[in-house]
């Protein structure tokens, strides 16, 4: 879980550094330490909150600071820093998948392989879940960014307009989830789970991996 968020923030500063803007490597967020990304309150209290009145867990780290005005062409290139989140969960997605096959066909025990199976497991669960999180067209989600990115100049400024409301959209789908049992939220996130999945399955079938 460290890795997956630490490294999803690491890689939104590092893709508008390589785009032109240096803000975050120069607040020293293009880190792999985690106390960088930590937000009071989006990764503690939140949190918190959410589980002790919905039984789940749900926060954000510290949003990675990006100043689009350094940038050639500032919502395509806001879309590409977004999109470098996500892609972050694919790739450790897929180093956590060799990791299955490091289990099954180089570990020197059954209980050593078991171990590094159930790791493998978890670590590309996570991934493709907060991959799939942050691809939701929901401001202040990467998915809205990327949104932004491709949508013609007309309807940019309406739907960046929208963001303000983006984190009460989510807590609502949570509260429809979890209370009234409305499973709109966890329908969403199946929906890009499972073409992602399709996509890793397919690409280590060939180890015997299967997930």
């Amino acid at each position: 879980m460290l890795l997956a968020i630490t490294l999803h923030e690491a890689a939104h500063g590092w893709a508008a550094d390589k785009l032109g803007d240096s803000t975050a490597r120069k607040l020293g967020r293009i880190s792999i330490n985690p106390f960088k990304h930590i937000d009071p309150v989006g990764t503690v209290l939140v949190p918190l909150m959410t589980l002790l009145t919905f039984g789940i867990a749900f926060g954000a780290a510290k949003p990675v600071p990006v100043n689009p005005t350094n940038f050639k062409q500032p919502y395509l290139d806001m879309a590409l820093v977004a999109l470098a989140g996500p892609a972050s969960n694919m790739v450790m997605a897929c180093c956590w998948a060799w990791m299955i096959a490091v289990g099954i066909y180089l570990a020197p025990s059954p209980d050593f392989s078991r171990a590094l199976h159930d790791m493998g497991q978890a670590g590309v669960a996570i991934n493709v879940v907060i991959m799939a999180l942050n691809m939701l067209p929901i401001p202040p989600l990467d998915g809205s960014k990327i949104v932004a990115g491709i949508l013609p100049a007309s309807l940019v400024q309406r739907y960046i307009h929208f963001e303000r409301y983006g984190f009460i959209i989510l807590i609502g789908l949570i509260v429809l989830e979890v209370v009234f049992k409305v499973p709109v939220f966890s329908t969403l996130l199946f929906l890009l789970v499972k073409p992602f999945m399709y996509v890793l399955e397919n690409l280590f079938k060939f180890q015997g991996i299967y997930f």
